[in-house]
């Protein structure tokens, strides 16, 4: 089996550097065009499904992913991003008047089990995450397929997949419309390709 992870296109909040977990922000014009072309990196692929988390931005990156195959994108409620409550939206400069002591806390070997203020553990991700792409590549066996889905969510899969550690996942960088592949060869993964952004050049 084929599986190419990708994150959605650009937002303003991705773009102002604001946090951003659950807010339903939709993509920039950027993202509009490096959305068009992942659908033009991606349409040689022979895809037989694209997933997307329920969250417009991606499942608009979906959509432009899907539609040289005349695809529908089929959504998945457990690849929406981590849900980072009442940091949604805030510049990161912000986070440490308002928060004390949480990012330290983040940052710190123990990070992927702090809760967000109001929101998820990252634990909590991996685990909705990794059931639900368990369940697709059961279903999809030998065909090739996309997940469009989210930062966090992409990280925590790739630690699962890699068999690292979920506190490694701040050793892994995925930007934003970047695809990721992995192949399943006698029932274990690969990472074949990390966070490739070639498709996206000339794109600002």
């Amino acid at each position: 089996m084929h599986l190419f992870l990708v994150r959605h296109g650009e937002t303003e909040y991705n773009r102002q550097n604001l946090a951003l977990g659950q807010e339903d922000v939709p993509l920039n014009e950027t993202g509009l065009r490096q959305a068009e072309a992942l659908g033009r990196a991606l349409s040689g692929e022979r895809l037989a499904v694209v997933y997307a988390s329920p969250l417009v931005r991606a499942s608009l990156t979906a959509e432009a992913i899907a539609k040289p195959y005349g695809l529908e994108v089929v959504i998945e409620d457990g690849l929406i991003e981590m849900d980072v409550g009442e940091m949604d939206g805030m510049p990161f400069t912000d986070l440490r008047e308002k928060f004390p002591g949480f990012l330290e806390r983040w940052l710190g070997p123990e990070g992927s089990n702090e809760r967000m203020p109001g929101g998820e553990r990252l634990v909590d991700v991996r685990e909705r995450a990794g059931a639900a792409l368990s369940a697709i590549v059961e279903r999809h066996e030998g065909e090739r397929i996309c997940l469009v889905s989210h930062n966090f969510v992409i990280l925590s899969l790739l630690t699962q997949l890699m068999g690292l550690k979920l506190a490694s996942f701040r050793r892994l960088r995925h930007s934003v419309a970047a695809i990721t592949r992995v192949e399943w060869r006698h029932g274990a993964p690969t990472v074949v390709s990390l966070n490739d952004t070639c498709h996206l050049a000339g794109i600002t």
